[in-house]
């Protein structure tokens, strides 16, 4: 499988997106709170069954494929504007009826055009909207009506053992390829590859160029969009089944930002290796509490810093907002803006304290 768009561990994890870009580089390297799409006029409206009812797989798959597109990245080859060649392709899905199409970040990376390829065969050039390297998510757009649309659902609402299924185009080769699994755990984090917080982890089967594809539950609403895999541990030891996606809330969020301003601004606290607190690493470490956020760096002139924060504390909570492997600390930021004084909840070796911290603007590239 291909390396993640950060390949800081590229033995541990392979990323689903653009084969044909990161292959040239070396062969072995391997989804606002409320957002909903448009009313639908001239699409077919792939619209989830009422309450907790769900469908058979056959009939969730026959009405959402429509929905469900391959995203080709074409990039311009030659320094004096030669034709453009396609270099990659991801999966997206269709969102609204004024053609919004939603996939990864890494799959539309370094375009400089866009096509999309309709689940009849058909096929139409794209815009890009918006994309986002932090969250791994981007917007594209179509010209024209569009077959049909999906709704995201609520990813809170998902249990471990829950069914879910894939769609996507694995290898840009095999569109509309449906894999079914369950929900393996929620709220997996996985900082040794970029800023990916908060996945959900499944086993249904995803490959290169699933990348930006949905994973639907069974009343026909995307839940997730999918966007790595592991296949190697650390160690080299191989490992299979293990899928991650993007959980919808977090997609309505970020996809709704996309749209209306073409990118997202993050709040920035500047601090370096804030490990979660869990209970375990409380007793191992014998810390005073059993949540929070342990800094193991300051940045030197960042909002943290300047507030007087120190290495070893842990942020508990920010304006009373508790941060734990639920309550992520970046999810817990994104509820702030850039230039927001919010007051940090501060463990400091027996004793707590109230801090204020005067948030930045969080840099492409963050600590």
């Amino acid at each position: 499988m291909i390396s993640t768009r950060r390949s800081r561990s590229s033995t541990l994890v392979r990323a689903l997106g653009l084969l044909s870009i990161i292959g040239m580089l070396a062969a072995a390297l391997v989804a606002s709170d409320g957002f909903q799409p448009d009313a639908v006029s001239g699409a077919q409206a792939a619209t989830p069954v009422a309450g907790d009812t769900t469908m058979d797989t056959v009939d969730v798959v026959q009405q959402v494929s429509p929905a469900v597109v391959t995203v080709i990245n074409e990039q311009q080859r030659g320094s004096l504007g030669g034709n453009t060649q396609e270099a990659g392709s991801g999966t997206g899905f269709i969102i609204d009826d004024q053609g919004h199409i939603v996939t990864n970040w890494h799959v539309v990376d370094g375009g400089d055009q866009f096509e999309v390829i309709f689940a009849d065969g058909t096929s139409r050039p794209a815009t890009l909207v918006g994309s986002d390297e932090i969250s791994d998510l981007a917007v594209v757009q179509v010209e024209g009506d569009v077959p049909a649309i999906v709704s995201l659902g609520d990813s809170d609402a998902l249990q471990p053992g829950q069914s879910v299924l894939a769609i996507g185009s694995p290898l840009g080769t095999f569109t509309n390829t449906v894999t079914e699994g369950i929900v393996s755990a929620l709220g997996r984090n996985l900082p040794e590859v970029g800023f990916y917080t908060n996945l959900i982890q499944h086993d249904a089967a995803i490959n290169p160029g699933n990348s930006g594809g949905p994973l639907f539950n069974l009343r026909g609403e995307v839940v997730g969009v999918n966007t790595l895999g592991i296949t190697e541990g650390a160690s080299g030891v191989s490992a299979q089944g293990l899928f991650f996606a993007i959980p919808s809330n977090t997609v309505k969020e970020i996809t709704a930002k996309l749209i209306a301003d073409g990118e997202v601004v993050y709040p920035y606290l500047g601090v370096e290796g804030a490990v979660v607190i869990t209970e375990q690493t409380a007793s191992e470490n014998d810390l005073p509490v059993d949540y929070g956020v342990y800094l193991q760096g300051v940045v030197a002139g960042g909002p943290s810093a300047d507030a007087g924060l120190r290495v070893g504390d842990i942020i508990l909570a920010l304006d009373g907002q508790e941060i734990n492997a639920q309550n992520t600390l970046t999810e817990v930021l994104f509820a702030h803006q850039p230039g927001e004084t919010v007051t940090a909840s501060v463990q400091r070796g027996n004793e707590q304290l109230d801090v204020e911290i005067t948030l930045g603007e969080r840099p492409t590239e963050p600590s």
